[in-house]
């Protein structure tokens, strides 16, 4: 089986570090023209163009102000020309334990849902906008265990703002179908990235190890071939899917 994405141009949030980044190299292996988002690392992120075998693009926007996301897939547009798929794996993961003042608490909870949730609302609306005309697109929406089995009380936030990616998933899935835009979601657990390392380093490796039915961790580049997949086209009649890349993470 051939996974092919020639002529397809995919936007990947995040695309920087961790699993946007295998996201990144993968479907550019594949084929795909890839536009590589960042906010605060620059230099990663044209490091990473550097490195992809097709054309790739570097475009900077900040997912913590909706005012700089409004507008910002029209832009690439009009700059690159249709987009065929969008992988939203940016994301932030704050602790804020429960003995915090409700005031800090809330501020995490905002900032949480603010660039998990609703600039992903906002990326999938603008992107539906785009592909209607030309009924065709594919969206990755990158979610978590933790919105299947919760998380622990310092990670409320995640779990919540993760949770509702399950919904929006599914409504775009069950909605849009017909005008021929599919969407996925991917469920990790622990996975070896910087944004991880803060968890681990709180919790313990043993910790994340004894929660799961793997020998190892689960690595970005186990999940790039599963998101390669839902953006070839050959797994359209699982939209609305939610997929679990989490190393039995329930079942142990």
């Amino acid at each position: 089986m051939n996974v092919s994405l020639k002529g397809q141009r995919i936007l990947v949030t995040g695309a920087s570090r961790g699993i946007g980044r295998a996201i990144a190299k993968q479907l550019s292996e594949s084929g795909a023209e890839v536009i590589i988002h960042f906010n605060a690392n620059e230099e990663e992120a044209s490091k990473l163009k550097s490195e992809l075998v097709n054309p790739s693009f570097v475009e900077k926007c900040d997912l913590a102000d909706s005012s700089k996301v409004i507008g910002f897939i029209p832009r690439l547009v009009e700059k690159y020309g249709s987009i065929t798929g969008i992988v939203n794996n940016a994301g932030i993961a704050k602790s804020a334990p429960d003995d915090l003042s409700t005031d800090q608490w809330a501020k995490i909870w905002n900032e949480t849902f603010q660039v998990n949730t609703t600039s992903l609302g906002i990326l999938c609306k603008e992107f539906i906008d785009q592909a209607k005309k030309n009924q065709e697109g594919r969206i990755v929406n990158i979610s978590s265990r933790a919105a299947f089995r919760g998380d622990t009380t310092d990670y409320l936030a995640y779990a919540a703002s993760k949770g509702a990616l399950v919904s929006l998933t599914r409504s775009i899935a069950r909605y849009y179908g017909k005008v021929g835009i599919k969407a996925f979601l991917i469920a990790p657990g622990f996975t070896r990235t910087d944004m991880a390392k803060e968890i681990l380093s709180e919790y313990g490796e043993d910790f994340a190890l004894n929660d799961i039915a793997l020998r190892e961790l689960t690595k970005p580049e186990d999940i790039a071939p599963m998101v390669t997949l839902l953006c070839s086209g050959m797994a359209d009649h699982a939209t609305g899917a939610s997929i679990d890349i989490n190393a039995g993470s329930y079942v142990h």
